[in-house]
């Protein structure tokens, strides 16, 4: 086969590249290169199809930007191209530019040079939404809803949340001048920035201290997660906790090692955490824990929901494998793929999905097929007959292919449609920003509650307030309507419908007495967060959680070693 001259290109960077990076090979051309014989045909077949779609590629790039009828604004322009065919792969197969490269270390690391606070789009306006506990922001008196009006001389208005935040971070020691306006008043703050860390384990304290039992919030999975949990928990076993309580609910997942420290915490040395296996058998790999257990003993209970994943569901589903601790909650995400990250040029990233993984039964929970698609090009899940059992340590039976389901079921009920418009008007936030310039005190975290008082007045704030929201019966009513008009019954029904319509619109009045729980948990949840910042959000949530009851009623009953020893889920 004649050796075309993008090849040879290709072929010599290759070779440059093998001292910056000896595996890369393995990575874009596969491992078979190497190996000789009739291989090697099926390795230059390979690099023919490169070279040959590559150089057509090219060439259409270049023409496009040589004659399209509008400025296609190269970069762009290739990184929709890029986006689009990666996207036909999975969701978690990414390239990052160098320009996303801080946005990258901050899901790996957790840290980033900045004020530490999270800002939000009101308007034309950019506010802060929430300051973060002992950093910059905060320290300086910079409080929730306060707007940001210039930053380093540049007039905020009008800008996009992203342009603003990159205008806010910066190399930790720099300093950053900020005005800010609040109640008409504006101020001038000149903050030096800061390493900013966002805690892994947002909170931990004690929920019920009679019985022992103590709980640990993780989020992420950053490189200090494994750490961050071992001093929660060495902290809340010196307060008195028997008992523990592990909250992995919206965990995403983040780095596997970090997984496999933390079940390290568990379980004795040596045991399996979890395998991998991929295409290429570099990424064959077996992940067993290192070290001494911190409490091998201590019965545990780990809390899940469908915003579970990855690396959360590692942690939750080696646990259930090696009976070692109690799942509660829903069923999680089931995510069982594992990503890698590669070093492409101008300091530029792909990060590339190499393997799957299986936990200690042996099974692997991913739930969508992305080599099959449906006809609207969507993933298809792994189908019901290909589900296949499998058997805990104790002999206990689990699933494949669906995420991981829990021991005992506990399912967080849906807040009330109301709550959702009243959110998405920014209702709540507006409220506790007024609230807030009038109050300079309130109870602490967990003993503060919502007066009868304190509800009647936020009842008059959004009275006269636009927020909609339709229920799922109007969604129901909806298509109800529209499928008598295709079937031609709609005028015949016309008057029939239009007083169901009366009937079962939202009453606001109503509503706002109906689900008053509902709309407390979320009002309460706000107000506090302006007094405690994260910490107290985390403590006023725990007791109205159901979750968090149910787990404890697991851990002071029979229920724990029942569950454990065999007897099923609940």
């Amino acid at each position: 086969m004649a050796t075309t001259p993008f090849l040879k290109t290709l072929i010599s960077m290759d070779k440059q590249s093998s001292r910056r990076a000896p595996r890369w090979r393995n990575w874009l051309l596969g491992a078979s290169l190497a190996a000789g014989g009739a291989v090697t045909i099926a390795a230059g077949d390979n690099y023919f199809e490169i070279s040959k779609n590559l150089e057509i590629f090219t060439e259409l790039y270049k023409e496009l930007n040589i004659y399209y009828v509008d400025d296609t604004q190269p970069g762009k322009l290739m990184k929709t191209g890029i986006d689009a065919m990666l996207g036909s792969l999975d969701p978690y197969t990414q390239y990052i530019p160098e320009s996303d490269m801080e946005d990258y270390r901050f899901m790996t690391t957790g840290q980033y040079g900045g004020i530490g606070a999270l800002i939000k789009r009101k308007g034309d306006l950019v506010v802060v939404s929430e300051p973060y506990e002992n950093y910059p922001a905060m320290k300086a008196g910079i409080w929730a809803g306060d707007e940001i009006v210039q930053v380093d001389g540049r007039k905020i208005q009008g800008m996009e949340t992203d342009e603003v935040s990159k205008l806010l971070k910066g190399q930790a020691g720099s300093t950053v001048k900020i005005i800010t306006r609040r109640s008409g008043v504006e101020t001038t703050h000149s903050l030096v920035r800061e390493e900013i860390k966002i805690p892994d384990v947002p909170y931990k304290g004690m929920i019920d201290q009679a019985n022992g039992i103590g709980y640990l919030k993780l989020n992420s999975f950053t490189q200090t997660a494994g750490q961050e949990v071992r001093n929660a928990v060495k902290e809340l076993k010196e307060k008195g906790a028997t008992k523990l309580v592990l909250d992995l609910r919206g965990n995403g997942g983040g780095l596997l090692r970090e997984a496999v420290n933390i079940v390290n915490l568990f379980v004795p040395k040596n045991e399996l955490v979890v395998e991998t296996k991929g295409r290429i058998a570099e990424w064959d790999k077996t992940y067993k824990t290192l070290s001494d257990p911190m409490d091998a003993e201590i019965p545990l209970v780990v809390l899940v929901d469908g915003q579970s994943a990855s690396a959360s569901e590692i942690v939750s589903g080696a646990l259930q494998d090696l009976d070692r601790a109690v799942i509660v909650g829903e069923r999680t995400f089931g995510k069982g793929l594992v990503q890698q990250t590669r070093d492409l040029y101008y300091n530029s990233k792909l990060k590339v999905t190499v393997a799957k993984y299986y936990i200690p039964s042996g099974r692997c929970i991913q739930k969508l097929d992305y080599a099959h698609r449906d006809s609207s090009g969507k993933a298809t899940e792994v189908k019901e007959e290909a589900i296949a059992e499998f058997k805990t340590r104790n002999g206990r039976p689990v699933f494949d292919g669906r995420g991981i389901l829990p021991d005992v079921d506990v399912e967080d009920h849906e807040l009330a449609k109301v709550v959702g418009g009243l959110y998405s008007e920014d209702l709540f936030f507006d409220f506790a920003t007024q609230y807030r310039l009038t109050h300079p005190e309130l109870a602490s975290a967990g003993s503060f509650v919502i007066t009868e008082d304190l509800y009647k007045a936020f009842v008059d704030f959004v009275k006269d307030k636009e927020f909609d929201y339709d229920t799922e019966t109007m969604e129901v009513l909806k298509k109800l309507e529209e499928t008598a008009k295709r079937e031609r019954y709609y005028d015949h029904a016309k008057a029939q419908l239009e007083a169901l319509r009366k009937e079962l619109s939202p009453d606001r009045s109503e509503e706002l007495r109906m689900f008053r729980s509902d709309i407390e948990e979320v009002l309460r949840n706000e107000l506090v967060s302006r007094y405690y910042f994260q910490t107290g959000r985390a403590e006023a949530a725990m007791g109205t959680d159901p979750v968090v009851k149910r787990a404890m009623e697991v851990l002071t009953s029979g229920e724990y070693a029942t569950i454990l020893a065999g007897s099923g889920r609940k």
